[in-house]
């Protein structure tokens, strides 16, 4: 039987891989380890998923880690790297700021989720409110890296990892969502991608670049 403090480590801990990798996805340069990362953040939120269902009993976590799985781990990253070979970009992510700026503000922003987590993290039931702050922090990390990176690439992985991070505030402070709203929203994200896989080759034919300040252009037009 997994008392309640070694449950708490094990949550703890997944939620420091998951701080880790969204730091390690604001520092990546390399649009093919970004897809990498974003993997690897899936599937410890799968793991995080599926060891709050074990250990409270809420059964439906264990379909959320199936979807989870199932989209952020194998069909999410199947489809960006076959837009990566249809698009023929192995570029590296050009930045809007420095990295060690970047991280700067990185870390500035979770000491901010942490101070704002505290409040709702006293008052939640669950035994991941200790993570709320963690969760929320890689909402922020993700946003900051889809405002600071000026390719398209790049800029919808940041989304889908800010979704990861919503994800896993949900199961933080309330174990989950209602299972028709994250099918919901896993059909969202998924019809997202692939719309913005068309935008992609729209952006490239138009501009023979993926390059958002190209759009400027259109402006002027």
């Amino acid at each position: 039987m997994i008392t309640a403090a070694f449950a708490n480590q094990i949550i703890n801990l997944f939620a420091a891989v998951m701080l880790l990798l969204a730091f390690a996805m604001l520092a990546q340069r390399r649009v093919l380890s970004l897809i990498d990362l974003f993997a690897m953040q899936g599937l410890v939120l799968t793991l995080s998923t599926g060891f709050v269902a074990y250990t409270t009993g809420q059964t439906h976590l264990w379909f959320s880690a199936g979807i989870t799985f199932a989209l952020k781990v194998v069909l999410l990253p199947w489809i960006l790297y076959r837009l990566i070979r249809q698009l023929d970009v192995k570029w590296d992510v050009e930045g809007l700021i420095n990295i060690p700026t970047t991280m700067l503000i990185g870390i500035v922003l979770v000491i901010l989720s942490f101070n704002v987590a505290l409040p709702i993290s006293q008052i939640a039931g669950t035994i991941t409110k200790g993570t709320l702050g963690i969760a929320l922090a890689s909402v922020l990390l993700a946003f900051l890296m889809m405002i600071t990176r000026s390719k398209a690439v790049p800029q919808v992985i940041g989304f889908l990892a800010m979704e990861n991070g919503l994800f896993f505030a949900a199961t933080a402070a309330t174990y989950g969502m209602p299972m028709v709203v994250e099918l919901g929203i896993a059909l969202d994200v998924l019809v997202g991608v692939v719309i913005l896989g068309v935008f992609f080759f729209q952006i490239r034919e138009r501009f023979d670049s993926l390059d958002i300040r190209h759009l400027e252009k259109l402006k002027e037009e």
